[in-house]
């Protein structure tokens, strides 16, 4: 099919509508979702014109597309965040997981209770945060149990517990208590953590000194640290500057097709949390800024604030209708130098990352234009290195890198179950490996490496190249790298007299050379490790009544390890499609490995 003309006839379908546009690839795939005010013209804009490097790639791997229209540009957000958790494009803003700051939580329940948590829910609970550390979290948390107790034991107590006795648990393990009661203190609980802390301040000195008259000094200190606790830490944080307490500020910045995002997230007036993430933008940056910051809150669990910054770049009422919170970009005053401050880290991490990929480039180059020299061949820019795996001759594995102008290219690694070979055999093995590997890129008329790595010495090197040279005709560099008795890269061995390469030990080409030696062993023993583990989980499939071909198939696609296996419940193997005897055979088998 021409997609060209294909595309083309689908553009001139496109309404003038907002909506949600999903490229895909050759195979169908999902590859970016956006959305659009017009679909029509942001879509038409992908296919005309010319392009920066990072849209570019995203063009030319469309084949087709598909929209969907909704009634408001909102709608269009929301959805447009929908699809991309759904099917997660490769060329759309994904969050990654960070660890998440602390939040108070008071629960939703009818003996509510006050907890620390790393995840925010939409379960009906008060959050308050988050805090700078846990030590923070705790602190606060303390100090109002002390002070504004609410249940704290568990509800299978049958009698009054331990803190009920000290005055931190509500006592409803003693008795019960009404609704108002919690209410009352949870309306005390929130003025404290909005900044109103008089009421506590003035209770405390109050028990500070009753405690003093009853000459209770080690409790007379204990109230003493808790004001001095406030005095230092929450009111301090209050009076830093009331004009922009509980704000998170959005900044961005791209170059070179790089989009770097900065957040400050304020509580009580400090700034308490940064995040800070560069991504490759494919599409327009103000609508990648506008996703970001939606998923920051809707994926990620953040609590909204009172007021969000950004620059004004960004649809501010769109972000405002879709969130439910002030969006605004102040003009001027601390919230402005704020929003500055966010602009310019964005500015200085992308530069700093384009600084250090250009040197890492130049580095990477300058080891594999070393390499060639010391070989005396034309060119190392693509480099093929294979090493080999077994375990006392069974299931012997071969594993193969591929270097790339000195950088791993790992769309390229290939693995291979031995298939002629029967037991450890260093020659045949590697003979087998470099035939089906070269072979191969003969047939489908695909470039050759400019130089082939052995991980190993002279006997896998005169293998290569037997067959590369009596067999496949074929004329490419091998070298083989050898390692010492504590198995590290030691030298190179390369020509027809296997001489040993005079590299420096600390030139560039060395250090290279360490680097593929270090990978291909790495992905050949993850490679051998899986398969062995896999062979292990199978064997033991066989030793279960009813356990079939089919069933087993299943079980090893689903489950990894045997770990898993045992871990899993008789609901986990009904699920499969496996019938109800079979999985109560699986089930009691694998529950007996565990108590054995």
């Amino acid at each position: 099919m021409d997609y060209k003309k294909h595309i083309k006839e689908k553009l001139s379908l496109l309404p003038d509508l907002p909506g949600c546009y999903m490229m895909k690839d050759a195979f169908g795939e999902i590859i970016y979702i956006g959305k659009a005010k017009n679909l029509k013209n942001r879509v038409n804009s992908y296919f005309r014109g010319a392009h920066d490097g990072k849209t570019l790639l995203l063009v030319n791997d469309i084949r087709t597309f598909e929209t969907i229209v909704t009634r408001t540009n909102k709608e269009a957000l929301l959805l447009e965040i929908n699809l991309i958790q759904k099917y997660q494009p490769k060329y759309n803003i994904k969050l990654k997981e960070t660890t998440m700051y602390p939040y108070l939580k008071i629960t939703k329940e009818k003996d509510p209770q006050m907890m620390i948590t790393n995840h925010v829910e939409k379960d009906g609970g008060l959050y308050f945060g988050p805090y700078p550390n846990v030590g923070a979290a705790n602190q606060t948390l303390q100090l109002l149990q002390k002070s504004y107790p609410l249940r704290r034991c568990s509800k299978q107590e049958k009698r009054a517990c331990f803190y009920y006795h000290i005055h931190q648990c509500i006592g409803c393990c003693d008795h019960p208590v009404p609704k108002e009661e919690y209410d009352k203190r949870i309306k005390l609980i929130q003025r404290f953590l909005n900044g109103d802390v008089s009421q506590i301040k003035k209770e405390l000195r109050m028990k500070m000194q009753e405690a003093a008259e009853e000459l209770a000094f080690e409790r007379a200190g204990d109230y003493r640290d808790q004001i001095h606790y406030i005095e230092t830490t929450v009111e301090k944080q209050i009076i830093l500057s009331k004009d922009y307490s509980n704000h998170d500020v959005f900044g961005y910045f791209i170059k070179n097709g790089l989009l770097s995002i900065q957040v400050f997230l304020l509580r009580q007036s400090s700034i308490i949390k940064r995040e800070a993430t560069i991504f490759e933008c494919y599409g327009n940056p103000e609508d990648e800024v506008l996703s970001y910051i939606l998923q920051f809150y809707l994926d990620k669990g953040h609590i909204l604030p009172k007021e969000i910054i950004v620059p004004d770049t960004l649809d501010k009422d769109l972000l405002a209708d879709t969130l439910g919170v002030k969006v605004i970009t102040p003009k001027r005053n601390k919230k402005r130098s704020l929003l500055d401050l966010t602009i310019k880290n964005s500015e200085i991490a992308v530069n700093e990352r384009i600084h250090l990929e250009t040197l890492k480039d130049t580095r990477s180059i300058k080891a594999v234009d070393e390499l060639a020299h010391y070989l005396g061949i034309q060119s190392a820019n693509t480099i093929e290195s294979f090493d080999h795996s077994n375990t006392q001759g069974t299931n012997p594995v071969s594993a193969m890198v591929v270097y790339k102008n000195g950088i791993p290219d790992k769309k390229a690694y290939r693995k291979f179950k031995i298939k002629t070979v029967v037991g450890s055999h260093e020659f045949a093995t590697t003979q087998e490996v470099i035939r089906r590997r070269y072979s191969r890129l003969l047939k489908e008329n695909k470039p050759m490496p400019d130089l082939i790595l052995m991980d190993g010495g002279a006997i896998q090197v005169n293998a290569a190249k037997e067959v590369l040279e009596d067999e496949l005709g074929l004329q490419i560099a091998i070298a083989g790298m050898v390692k010492n008795d504590k198995h590290q890269t030691a030298s190179l061995i390369f020509g027809d007299d296997l001489h040993v390469v005079d590299l420096p030990i600390q030139s560039p080409a060395f250090r290279l050379i360490q680097r593929i030696q270090e990978e291909v062993h790495r992905f050949a023993i993850t490679f051998h490790r899986q398969l062995r583990s896999k062979h292990s989980l199978s064997s033991q499939l066989d030793n279960i009544e009813g356990v079939g071909p089919k069933t087993k198939k299943k079980l090893l696609v689903h489950f990894r390890t045997l770990k898993e296996l045992k871990e899993a419940s008789l609901e986990d193997f009904k699920h499969l499609g496996i019938s109800k005897n079979v999985a109560n055979n699986l089930y009691h088998y694998f529950k007996s490995i565990d108590n054995g």
